[in-house]
Order: structure tokens, then sequence, then C-alpha cells
């Protein structure tokens, strides 16, 4: 009897239906806009962070802490790459670059297959980056005085993604 009762709990445990099986990422890209740049010279095409901003780029280390990052990449610009600094810091991590006018390209797929990733970039730059993973127009530019979103896209085994966005203020 004990024999049998083992039996029929190994079936029940070794094949729990679908819904009750939590699916692990294969890969995770955090994508997120620059921290606050300075504007007080509007002539300025690459502008250092505020106080504001580096205090928020901190902030996105801070926020970030739980993940273990495999890589971080940004726009060459100083704005994006002091915001991704802190983080890259914290995993240990060099900075990458990438190229905005080619986004989600097929070396950055390849590179990035199986990891945890931070990619920093712009107000329109964000948003196309994930609407580039999703392959959809989900997301529009970020309004220019939001700089606390956080999005998030999962991709599966199965080829199956989920995303979110996430409000850091």
């Amino acid at each position: 009897m004990s024999k049998f009762i083992i039996l029929i709990l190994s079936i029940l445990f070794s094949s729990t239906p679908a819904e009750f099986q939590q699916k692990e990422a294969e890969t995770t890209y955090y994508l997120i806009r620059h921290a606050e740049k300075d504007r007080s010279n509007s002539s300025d095409r690459d502008p250092q962070l505020t106080e504001k901003g580096k205090e928020r780029a901190a902030n996105w280390a801070n926020i970030l802490k739980e993940i273990d990052l495999d890589a971080v990449y940004s726009t060459p610009y100083a704005r994006t790459m002091q915001t991704a600094q802190p983080t890259a810091a914290k995993n240990n991590v060099r900075i990458q670059n990438y190229d905005s006018k080619n986004l989600y390209s097929k070396e950055f797929q390849e590179a990035t297959k199986g990891k945890k990733v931070l990619v920093v970039g712009h107000s329109n730059t964000t948003p196309q980056f994930v609407n580039a993973v999703l392959q959809q127009s989900k997301y529009e530019d970020i309004d220019d005085d939001e700089n606390g979103a956080l999005y998030i896209v999962k991709i599966y085994d199965d080829g199956s993604m989920e995303d979110s966005v996430e409000y850091h203020n």
C-alpha cells in the first residue's frame, strides 16, 4: 500500500499542470531612459547629468541590486553612460555601447541570449527598443520629463514573451 501511495505522489508532483509551473525567463531585458540631463546649454549635444540625474543613476543601481546583471548596454552619450555606470559598477561589468539606429540587431540578440541585461537609452530609443524586441508597436516615446520608467521584457525558451513597465520616482 505504501508503495502505491509513493507512486501516486511521484506521478502527481512530476507532472504538475503547466499553470502551476513557474516559467524561468531565458533572456530578460531591463530598459531605462537616461536620468535627468543638464539643460543649461541648449547647444550642448552631449550634456552631462544634473545632480538630480546622478542621484537617479545611483538609485537605479539600488532598484536593480537584487538582479545579477550579465551585461549593461548604453548609447555612447555622456548622459546614458553616466546613468549606466553605477549599475555596471555594482555588477562588475563594463558598459558596452549599442547602435541606437540598429536596435535589437541579430548581433545584439546573439550576444545577450540567455542573459539578464540592462539597456540605457533615450526618450525615443528606449520604447523603440522594447517594441523591436516585442516585434510590435506597443510603446510610444517617453515624455521628456519622465526619467523613472523601467521596461522589463522576458523572453522564454519557447519563444513567448511578457513585458511590463514600472515607474520609480
